[in-house]
């Protein structure tokens, strides 16, 4: 299939994914925070904002985000503004959310940042900070799969077209010489694209014998009997790969820097906190992920899940390339143009002030300098 016919079909499924979402649940669902910090009386405003509205999934790779709301770290940041959140089932739907300016700020996935990014010709988003590495996993039915090998010819599940780690198999799969169609999902190996909700009734019911899939998907996998068969991180150099990133919308990064500052302050707060304390961190994330979705995770789930992710400020900006290139090799992106994709400017001031080096953007950091508007007088 030509690329750019397998890019105008996978754009055009991405495109219809977020109205399936939004129609779930507008543009995210609101986090219940009854526990977390309010906004103190008299305090000020930053940038003079009422909020700032915050998104991100309701899962252990966004632990980063689920803490710093469980903590109050945002609220703390931000003053008078009221620091608001939305979670998400789907990267698509927070894109769609943040393209349309109902949402500032966001934690999300590589591939969606990336596919967001390059639809709007490069006008929409930014990436400004990191959050998460790892935590991905092959988990298969040790009954049907005793081997790498064994993959071929089963049934693998993936959580959907064209995300990241529908990628990241299709880009290993390929790398074991097996053809499979990006589309469809049939070839030597057959990919079903499955919502990380429905994938353990899958597993437990034979329908599909494995799935490459974030945390805490893959433990519960773990928890029902199956095998880690492979840990993504192992085929990364220094075991690193971007899971979560920090995006924002342009134009709300150049009106109001200090909220977005502010933010990735209490971002950097975050993952400091989570890797000094971290079974206290466990804890918080647990308890947010349980006012979010109404459940907390049990101890078999989580305690694995937890120790396979690795929380952390840089976004790893180089491994994003190379992400970028897995799925113009897989025939679901044309040759993305990514350069001004990241712009670590307010960051690496914030890193500084903490006695922090720098992160690197791989050189795909804007090439203009950024304009901020003048404040209002």
């Amino acid at each position: 299939m030509p690329a750019t016919t397998a890019l105008r079909r996978a754009l055009a499924v991405t495109a219809a994914l977020p109205l399936l979402a939004l129609a779930a649940c507008g543009y995210g669902s609101q986090a219940k925070d009854d526990d977390t910090v309010r906004v103190a009386a008299g305090a000020k405003k930053t940038d003079g904002l009422d909020s700032v509205r915050i998104g991100y999934f309701g899962n252990l790779t966004h632990a980063t985000a689920l803490v710093g709301a469980r903590k109050g770290f945002f609220q703390k940041e931000l003053g008078g503004t009221e620091a608001t959140y939305a979670v998400f089932n789907a990267g698509p739907s927070e894109i769609e959310a943040l393209n349309s300016g109902s949402l500032d700020i966001g934690f999300i996935g590589p591939s969606p940042a990336i596919n967001g990014y390059t639809k709007s010709g490069g006008k929409n988003l930014r990436i400004v900070g990191g959050s998460a590495s790892g935590g991905v996993k092959l988990v298969v039915n040790p009954d049907k799969v005793t081997s790498l090998k064994d993959v071929e010819g089963k049934r693998i599940a993936t959580p959907q077209l064209g995300n990241t780690q529908d990628v990241a198999f299709l880009n290993w799969a390929a790398r074991q010489g097996w053809t499979v169609d990006p589309q469809s999902g049939k070839g030597d190996v057959t990919v079903v694209r499955s919502d990380n909700k429905v994938t353990p009734d899958a597993f437990r019911s034979g329908s599909v014998d494995g799935a490459w899939v974030p945390e805490p998907t893959a433990s519960r996998l773990v928890a029902q009997g199956g095998k880690v068969l492979l840990d993504e991180t192992s085929l990364w150099p220094d075991e690193k790969f971007v899971i979560t990133n920090i995006v924002v919308r342009q134009e709300f990064l150049e009106k109001h820097p200090k909220a977005v500052e502010a933010v990735l302050r209490a971002s950097v707060e975050s993952n400091w906190w989570i890797n000094a304390h971290p079974d206290e961190a466990k804890a918080a994330a647990n308890e947010q992920l349980a006012a979010d979705t109404g459940t907390q995770l049990p101890a078999d789930v989580l305690d694995p899940a937890w120790e396979s992710i690795t929380f952390l400020d840089d976004p790893l900006a180089a491994t994003l390339r190379t992400q970028a290139g897995h799925a113009v090799e897989a025939g679901l992106l044309e040759q993305p143009d990514l350069k001004g994709i990241y712009d670590l400017s307010v960051l690496g001031k914030v890193l500084e002030a903490a006695g922090r080096p720098p992160v690197d953007d791989a050189g795909l950091g804007t090439a203009q300098p950024r304009i901020t508007h003048a404040p209002r007088r």
